[in-house]
């Protein structure tokens, strides 16, 4: 647990519109997530409630008696809410932390929610609620190195030094410092991808986010730490990207997220688009070669430019061949690997 957990807390609100009012309730929160086109989106539903929690948030609800399992209550509350079907799902975090909303009106309590991380081909959602896909990176905008170095980074950086030099303690000051390179790669420290949730936790903790502030609304045009979301749900989304970028270097479940059959740069840049950074395309096929991880088929592209490319599928037989068939890729930032 970090710093700003055991400070702070956090809470993934009830979804659908459903009333806060009891708060001994758990929750369930899902986060779907589909490739489309080489960019990884997130299916999102609108939240109307008060000032402080309106916005886009996850599919999401309380458990209720009629739901037999967590699990059976969570694709009972997509359903409903999204018209959408699961898949592949895994339980990802429960969250039994503080409030993080409570005010003088209502003091923060304990909330018991349990997180959900889905996969699935995307399909146009339409449902009770304003249900849509968006791009992940919407929220969370200086996790994607595709293209080089986000420039939200560029107006982070400056702030988090400030916060951290503003206090006068030396000790806590070197602290903040030491966390900034674990997380953020300043001060000669090393970006880790798979750090996603910590750095969106130091961001909270350093106050340079809306949620921190009791999520005013949808946020200011331009924030460079992305659009806010209701509730904790970017929390919460940051700790799906996190899991699933760690999950795709030893576990095959990136094809959960793709067609029957597709070519390999169509591979290639979903698993950009999860990992957010870019990778070398030889390097990249000749692992997935290496790791048995798919085969070819009789099917060619067809009707786009260029010379038509072979299909592949999955070979699922790897998952009986090793215990962790994944990719372990190298990225490229900036340059050649």
């Amino acid at each position: 647990m970090s710093v700003a957990e055991e400070k702070t807390g956090g809470r993934t609100g009830a979804g659908d519109g459903q009333p806060e009012t009891d708060r001994s309730a758990v929750g369930l929160v899902a986060v779907i997530v589909a490739a489309n086109e080489g960019e990884p989106r997130a299916l999102t539903i609108r939240v109307p409630g008060q000032a402080t929690c309106r916005g886009d948030g996850l599919p999401a609800g309380p458990l209720v008696p009629e739901h037999a399992t967590l699990e059976r209550g969570l694709r009972a509350w997509v359903e409903r809410q999204t018209n959408q079907r699961l898949g592949y799902v895994e339980q990802l975090y429960t969250f039994g932390d503080r409030d993080r909303s409570g005010s003088e009106d209502a003091p923060a309590a304990h909330a018991l929610s349990v997180a959900y991380l889905a996969l699935v081909r995307e399909e146009r959602p339409a449902g009770l609620a304003e249900a849509a896909w968006h791009n992940w990176y919407r929220y969370l905008p200086y996790e994607d190195f595709r293209r080089g170095r986000p420039a939200q980074l560029d107006a982070i950086e400056p702030r988090l030094m400030a916060w951290a030099a503003e206090t006068p303690d030396k000790a806590l000051r070197q602290r903040r410092l030491d966390r900034l390179g674990l997380t953020f790669g300043m001060n000669g420290g090393t970006w880790n991808e798979e750090r996603v949730l910590e750095r969106y936790e130091l961001l909270f903790e350093a106050g340079l986010i809306p949620e921190s502030r009791g999520n005013p609304g949808p946020g200011r045009a331009g924030d460079p730490t992305g659009v806010p979301m209701a509730f904790d749900h970017r929390r919460v989304l940051a700790t799906a990207i996190g899991r699933l970028r760690g999950k795709i270097k030893y576990r095959p479940v990136v094809f959960e997220l793709m067609p029957p059959e597709f070519t390999l740069l169509q591979l290639q840049r979903t698993v950009e688009a999860l990992s957010g950074v870019q990778l070398h395309k030889q390097n990249f096929r000749r692992l997935v070669a290496q790791q048995g991880l798919v085969e070819e088929t009789e099917s060619l592209t067809s009707g786009a430019a260029g010379r038509p490319a072979r299909l592949v599928r999955f070979r699922r037989e790897v998952l009986l061949e090793r215990p962790a068939p994944g990719l372990r890729l190298s990225a490229r930032r900036v340059g050649s690997l």
